[in-house]
């Protein structure tokens, strides 16, 4: 996000392949540019992690607006504004969507790094306080060395404890593969739970509609497709005019309420936005109203809006509330 005269904010967009270590590097070349006063809508749950490991925000004096994230560790960093809940929420919802549906034989699905092993203990715990049974839970080994065999093995394993539910705790290839398999594999009809990071089209672009078909989402964002709250109103007619044939989607009304807090930041930052003061204006920016949501930033706070939303998968790869 760089700032020129008059305050125009203009978005450069870089793509690192999901690649956590060239997240690394794309965000240290965005640091070393001094016309860069903030960054936003980061994702990528490994280079995420290794940005808040190594507090490069703080380091560099620059906020991260509202990163597709909710692993605590990289939301609660410093100079992390986050819009999201967090993903413990989202693990919660969707437990409680399984029990309601009487899929009481849970099997659990991380991946070995970045939120999985935390979300992994969370949701056993949290399986255990709903009467929910853990019938078996597999790790994902992401090192390319050990990656295609440990995904086979969880395959294998889970595909035998016959759950009615998989709740996979992973994100990018590791989630892809393990879906696309099992859904191959005997049992492979179960439900399958997911969290709001398994972003629904590119889902359904990795693994196939057919596979993707029946999985259950927890999502960070209101529901986009219903004009519920104003800035949904506003989201909607924004899209038709400047982005016409564009689809209405979870991700990009994500992308559209960080943009309208990283302007609210920039608008507050006076003449001359700078990172200092871009900085110093979200964390005193108190509560601000979305337009019907809300977060709240203070010196000794900084929240997001707190709500969790579920959606499926329908047999066309839309998804459905």
């Amino acid at each position: 996000m760089a700032a020129s005269q008059g305050n125009k904010l203009k978005l450069v967009t870089l793509d690192d392949d999901l690649q956590g270590p060239k997240m690394l590097e794309l965000t240290q070349q965005l640091i070393a540019d001094p016309s860069i006063v903030g960054l936003l809508g980061f994702l990528n749950s490994a280079g995420l992690a290794e940005i808040a490991k190594q507090d490069l925000p703080v380091k560099a004096g620059i906020a991260l607006i509202t990163p597709l994230q909710g692993d605590k560790t990289v939301v609660g960093a410093g100079n992390v504004f986050p819009l999201r809940s967090g993903y413990a929420d989202e693990v919660t919802a969707l437990l409680k969507e399984a029990k309601s549906w009487d899929k009481t034989e849970v099997a659990i699905v991380n991946m070995n790094i970045a939120f999985g092993p935390v979300l992994a203990r969370l949701a056993i715990q949290e399986a255990s306080a709903q009467g929910l049974k853990i019938v078996t839970h597999q790790v994902i080994d992401v090192s390319p060395d050990a990656f295609d065999v440990s995904v086979k093995t969880a395959v294998a394993a889970v595909s035998k404890s016959q759950p009615k539910a998989v709740l996979v705790l992973a994100a990018g290839k590791p989630a892809f593969e393990f879906i696309r398999a099992f859904r191959e594999a005997p049992g492979g009809s179960a439900q399958v739970y997911g969290l709001s990071v398994l972003l629904h089209d590119v889902l359904v672009k990795a693994v196939g509609a057919d596979k993707a078909r029946g999985i259950v989402l927890s999502q960070a964002v209101p529901y986009p497709f219903i004009p519920s709250k104003a800035v949904i109103n506003e989201y909607q007619a924004d899209m038709k005019k400047y982005a016409a044939g564009q689809p209405i989607s979870f991700s990009s009304l994500e992308g559209y309420l960080g943009a309208k807090i990283a302007v609210e930041a920039v608008r507050r930052a006076g003449n001359q936005p700078t990172r200092a003061n871009v900085l110093a204006a979200l964390t005193n920016l108190g509560e601000f109203d979305l337009g019907g949501l809300y977060v709240k930033y203070t010196p000794v706070q900084r929240q997001g809006w707190g709500g969790v939303e579920l959606s499926i998968i329908n047999g066309n790869g839309a998804l459905k509330k």
